[in-house]
């Protein structure tokens, strides 16, 4: 059959279309030859095995999902609960007694420890260990 030209009008004998390429340039767009070593066919697959992998592995990333859904929740939950406890407190007064307690203790802790680094540290003495002697019953 001839190829037509545009609008349809039959294409002359000489002339070509120009989205057709020439019969010379087809053959150097053919994909060149692989090279290297030609490699088996893949082993037959066995599509039960790999559908019960699958349901599997969609089964453990639900639960994980889940999990990490409900430790989110919780977390949340544990957010909002510490603080309306800390907002509460904070309007009792109960977080002012609260930090001037600790700044005692700190107060105490620091001073205390400033004392024992003035004290001069104990030479370390290696202890000797009596050898154990096992007895046969």
């Amino acid at each position: 059959m001839a190829s037509r030209g545009r609008r349809g009008v039959p294409a002359r004998d000489g002339e070509q279309r120009r989205d057709e390429p020439r019969r010379e340039d087809q053959g150097e767009q053919q994909a060149p030859a692989p090279q290297g070593p030609v490699l088996p066919p893949p082993p037959p697959v066995d599509y039960g095995v790999f559908m019960q992998g699958l349901v599997q592995a969609m089964q453990t990333q639900a639960h994980t999902q889940a999990a990490l859904q409900a430790q989110l929740e919780d977390q949340e939950r544990a957010d909002v609960w510490w603080s309306s406890l800390l907002r509460t407190r904070f309007e009792d007064g109960a977080v002012e007694v609260g930090w001037d307690e600790f700044e005692g203790e700190m107060e105490q802790y620091l001073e205390e420890k400033k004392a024992s680094q003035k004290r001069p540290a104990a030479p370390f003495q290696r202890q000797e260990r009596k050898k154990a002697t096992f007895q046969s019953p």
